[in-house]
């Protein structure tokens, strides 16, 4: 299938991507600030969703939370999401409500700042601390997602520090800091609105110059701090951490090639056959054969700057002990990387990754969120349509070549959580391998 794709610019920078489709009369808007946690200060970590958060709470024209009550009074759904590298926004709703969409989205990022007060920075605030004590601190396993990023990034690095951030950063975030911040990211240049679905060009072209048109652009942004690494750690790494939890989980990460180029389409491929559905290699050899998995899986993170990393994920059977666990994952990872993959299971692979994108594309919010997303990254929203192609034309020995270069022993970072009072014979946590 082709999606149907146009873009084009305002004065202001603003880039605009318009995909008709009248199957069904719904609209999706789709709204990317190039901004993530790899934008913050170091000492003003969990900002970019801390501020994800605060755009809900009205602008000049909309009171706080009004945003959801009008959107969803015309029938609509929407939310917003925060990661490494952008911060997103969007709203699927009848296809007669598309002005509604636009102009609300519009209105906060020209006039979020006259609706700012300390009253509501404080409460979310407290929002957000509540969603880390919920999600990371008081979740079993909830710190992975932070611990395993500071494993693999160096401190300097934008990608080291946790998403969500830490208490002190976010207590000490003032009105004057929050202010800041939407000056210097939520701006028309620094930003990309896609419209997907039922819609008229004409009329909606029109509607998005007339509200966006005259929001100005932004002052020059700070450049991210340098991202370059090498391709490999160039060694093991291997934290542990005890915590209260029933059953050991591993995770190891990979260092592969970011998001878009060759070498990610490789690896997407390869993470595809160790752990994607249940025929892949982990299910088949650890949860059924072995029984020493309750579930394993891995993906790739789909970073597009710096490094991506491909991530095995795997949680022992109940009687399984840590160092059962490590070593079946990595006795998989070494028969991948030692002798590579066969046709059937890239083929495999491809076809399972093809239908889901296939099929994901049905939808105007995951279609327009993925155009968002190769316009944003790559200034180019037409390549949505050359992602079936860049699969087909990854061979079973670029699979093989890139499970050989970077799945080694030379290019793993393991972060093994064990049960409390299970802890294995190793080195602390703090004594974990630093360094790039």
């Amino acid at each position: 299938m082709r999606i149907p794709v146009e873009s084009y610019h305002l004065p202001n920078g603003l880039h605009v991507v318009l995909s008709e489709d009248h199957t069904a009369p719904i609209v999706a808007v789709n709204l990317w600030y190039h901004v993530g946690s790899a934008n913050e200060r170091l000492d003003r970590t969990g900002f970019a969703h801390l501020f994800e958060h605060m755009l809900f709470q009205g602008s000049a024209n909309v009171e706080a939370n009004e945003h959801f009550e009008l959107v969803q009074r015309a029938g609509g759904t929407l939310n917003g999401s925060t990661w490494l590298d952008r911060t997103n926004y969007y709203e699927t709703v009848p296809s007669h409500q598309i002005a509604l969409a636009l102009w609300l989205e519009a209105d906060r990022m020209g006039r979020m700042l006259p609706g700012l007060t300390q009253q509501k920075l404080d409460t979310q605030r407290d929002v957000v601390k509540n969603e880390r004590r919920w999600s990371v601190d008081n979740q079993p396993y909830g710190t992975w997602w932070e611990r395993l990023p500071a494993l693999c990034f160096p401190e300097a690095h934008p990608f080291h520090h946790s998403l969500i951030g830490s208490m002190e950063h976010l207590t000490d975030a003032s009105l004057d800091d929050v202010a800041d911040f939407f000056r210097t990211y939520y701006t028309p240049d620094n930003a990309v609105i896609t419209v997907a679905g039922d819609f008229d060009r004409t009329a909606t072209m029109r509607l998005i110059e007339e509200y966006y048109g005259l929001i100005p652009r932004g002052a020059p942004r700070p450049a991210l701090r340098d991202m370059t690494l090498p391709p490999t750690f160039g060694s093991t790494r291997r934290m542990v951490v005890p915590d209260a939890v029933a059953l050991p989980r591993l995770f190891v990460a990979c260092r592969t090639p970011v998001f878009g180029s060759d070498g990610y389409y490789a690896a997407s491929l390869a993470a595809a056959v160790l752990g994607l559905r249940t025929g892949c290699r982990l299910e088949q050899s650890l949860v059924r054969k072995q029984r020493v998995a309750s579930q394993a899986s891995a993906f790739t993170y789909d970073l597009a700057k710096g490094s991506d990393l491909l991530v095995v994920d795997a949680t022992a059977h109940p009687g399984i002990t840590p160092e059962q666990l490590e070593h079946a994952v990595l006795a998989e990872l070494d028969l991948m990387h030692q002798h590579g993959v066969t046709d059937v299971e890239v083929q495999r692979a491809r076809a399972l990754i093809e239908t889901s994108f296939i099929t994901s594309m049905q939808s105007a919010a995951e279609r327009a969120d993925q155009l968002s997303r190769f316009a944003t990254y790559f200034g180019d929203s037409t390549l949505i349509n050359e992602q079936v192609a860049r699969y087909g034309a990854t061979t079973t020995a670029a699979v093989s070549s890139l499970a050989r270069e970077r799945l080694g022993p030379d290019n793993r970072a393991l972060l093994l959580f064990v049960p409390t009072e299970a802890q294995p014979d190793t080195e602390p946590a703090e004594m974990a391998e630093a360094g790039v």
